[in-house]
This record gives structure tokens, sequence and C-alpha cells, in this order.
């Protein structure tokens, strides 16, 4: 859904595996928002704080805001601590996600659905390849994501794409080639972040509208981490010798996977015989 979005958004980003190789075309990045990305649209709702510590976007009636990495990478791992739009954020998403340019472009999304007051958000995850999307699923968290800092975590690889809520692995989506499923092997994506208004579908399917008079609505950022691979194309980037690049779950990891999303997994495109009568895309199955 990120690729319906002003293409203008940013970030992923704070927990580091271990140690990175340095080799040619491998960045380590972590973390001031002054060096690290740019503010590319808002007139000025996006402000970054505390000597580069800290970056806020905000939303009002007229616009939202969002930055784009400096860098881009193909695979690596990404996080960030992020702080979500507190009280009535019915309407809004906050995002932080990785995309290449391009109609066949590819894109792997974090997308924080707002709520209204009392209500929990909706983490809403989603893989893009070759231009197609439509693997959305769905989770609320184990914490109010509006009262203190959260890390929203990817790693990517030639193998795996693994989101992260602190730590916890939430959803593993494979490299399923030999089923003949698309997967991000080529284009070096940024990172984006923004709040923009999604009022038509965010909260409830859009049944419930953005309350206006609780503008501005603010998201902050700290803690921007990027360990991965600049180099120019995928056969030196394939050369990386980053943890990342090896990383998968191992058992532990798997059994933290299944408990999560047998726990908080709220939606999942695998499991829709709406939208897919005749069963569901081969990665399901393959994955299982």
């Amino acid at each position: 859904m990120a690729s319906d979005h002003p293409k203008l958004l940013l970030m992923r980003i704070t927990l580091v595996l271990g140690s990175v190789g340095l080799l040619a075309g491998v960045a380590s990045a972590a973390g001031n928002f002054y060096q690290d990305v740019d503010i590319t649209w808002g007139d000025g709702r996006g402000k970054i704080l505390n000597g580069g510590q800290l970056l806020t976007l905000s939303m009002d009636r007229s616009s939202g805001s969002g930055f784009q990495s400096r860098s881009e990478y193909l695979y690596g791992r990404f996080d960030m601590q992020l702080k979500l739009v507190p009280g009535d954020s019915a309407g809004t998403v906050t995002t932080f996600y990785l995309s290449s340019q391009g109609s066949q472009h590819d894109e792997i999304d974090f997308e924080f659905l707002g709520n209204a007051s009392g209500e929990p958000y909706t983490v809403h995850t989603n893989v893009y390849s070759q231009g197609k999307g439509g693997r959305e699923q769905q989770f609320r968290v184990w914490f109010d994501p509006t009262k203190d800092f959260h890390t929203y975590s990817v790693v990517w690889n030639p193998s795996h794409i693994v989101f992260y809520v602190d730590g916890v692995p939430i959803r593993d989506f494979r490299n399923m080639a030999s089923a003949a499923v698309p997967f991000p092997t080529s284009q070096p994506m940024r990172v984006y972040a923004s709040v923009w208004d999604a009022e038509e579908w965010a909260t409830q399917g859009g049944r419930v509208k953005t309350d206006w008079s609780k503008a501005p609505f603010v998201a902050t950022y700290r803690g921007f981490a990027a360990a991965g691979c600049t180099a120019g194309g995928a056969a030196a980037c394939a050369k990386s010798n980053g943890a990342w690049m090896f990383q998968e779950l191992d058992a532990a990891g798997q059994e933290q996977l299944r408990k999560a999303q047998a726990t908080y997994m709220i939606y999942d495109y695998c499991t829709d015989k709406y939208r897919f009568p005749q069963g569901p895309p081969p990665e399901c199955s393959a994955a299982k």
C-alpha cells in the first residue's frame, strides 16, 4: 500500500546485529539525522532536533511530511526507534519502509495505521517485488506504541526478509524463487518515513475519519541504524560479509515467530479466501 502514498517516505533502524564486515561497498550508519537523511516534503513539518538525534514528522489538514535516506542499499539491516502519534490518530498513517523507484519497484513496508483514542494501532506489513504487492500481514502489538520508543527492524538478504518489533520476529518472507515467487534481489532501495492522511482506508476501512481538531499529528523517530551494502550492483553486494547477509531465524527465533503470529496477527493474506478463492499464492504453501 505504501506505493499508493506520496513516494517520499523513510526509515528503518536500531538493533545492530553483531559485527558488520566493512568490505568495499558495505556501509554502517548509527544515526545522526543531519548526516543520514533528507527531509523531502512537508514544507517545514519535518524537523531534526537535539543535534540530529531526534526527528519529528507532523501532519495537518494541509500536508503531511516525510524523509528519505541519503544512501541506497542492496541488502542490509535497518532499525528505527519510533514513537507513534498519540491520542486520536484515526485516519493517519505513520511509515518506515524501504523502496526502489519505478513501475517495477521493490518495497518492504512497516506502516502504522492510526486509531481513535483507546483503540489499538494496527501494524501493517507488506512486501513488493517487481511492482507487485498484495502480501499484507497485520498485527496488534503488546504495548502502547505512543507512550515510549520501540524498535522496528527489517533484515533483508538474498534468502529472507524478516520483520522485528523490539527484537521479536513477527514475519519471515522467504525467497521462494523455486516456486516462481518474485523476491527483491537486484534493485537498491532507500529508507523512507512519513506521516500522511489516509482517512479513506486507514482506520476501520475508512469508517473512522481524521479529526482535524486534533492536528497537528506528530510522530517521533530516533536511533536510525542502517548496516547494508551500498555498492553499485548485485554482484558486488552478493560478496558482502555483514552479519545481516546470512541471518535467518534459528529454532528459538522460529518459535518466537510462531507465538507472535498466533497471538498478535490479525490479518494474513495467505488465509484470505475472499481475495484468493482458488487458493492462496504459491509462497503461502511453500513457506509452511
